[in-house]
């Protein structure tokens, strides 16, 4: 009796164990997580000031390292939060993969960052062989600059240290 009773154990494990196999081996299924905020600074990262804007339009862009040929590309809208989530099929690990800032809902806050620090994109590994265990991919917050800075800025940047001496 004791030894059907391990057999039956041992067979319900290894079909539990194919089946587990066969589930893994399906394409992986990922999704982008990340927010998009109001520099109301105009500093171009988030402070304490800085808001997060809903209905701005987001796009994932996975383009081939050899040549950059588009191969994936899916768009989004942040919810009231300002947070989006874009759902990914497949894997591409062999690809470079970001988020792109399409457009603001905010005509106070849509102006784009200047210069070439971040903020207008955010690039995600979308592979299994990274790492993480987790299907959720998390970006880089992505932001647009406000028209004009708010008056409680300079006391931002000096709390931060980043305010020059010349200026305090």
């Amino acid at each position: 009796m004791a030894q059907s009773s391990q057999a039956i154990i041992f067979f319900a494990v290894a079909l539990f164990l194919a089946l587990f196999e066969i589930a893994h081996c399906t394409d992986p299924h990922f999704y982008v997580e990340g927010r998009v905020y109001c520099d109301t600074c105009r500093i171009q990262f988030v402070t304490k000031a800085s808001t997060y804007i809903p209905g701005a339009k987001v796009r994932l862009e996975c383009k081939n390292r050899e040549g950059g040929h588009l191969t994936y590309r899916i768009e989004g809208e942040t919810d009231k939060t300002g947070t989006y989530s874009l759902p990914v099929d497949g894997d591409h690990e062999e690809e470079v993969c970001e988020v792109i800032l399409v457009k603001s809902p905010d005509p106070e806050c849509n102006e784009p960052f200047t210069g070439g620090f971040g903020g207008k994109s955010a690039r995600v590994s979308l592979t299994s062989n990274n790492g993480i265990a987790s299907a959720a991919r998390l970006a880089n917050p992505l932001g647009f600059m406000k028209k004009q800075a708010l008056p409680e800025c300079p006391d931002i940047l000096k709390e931060l240290g980043l305010l020059p001496t010349a200026l305090e």
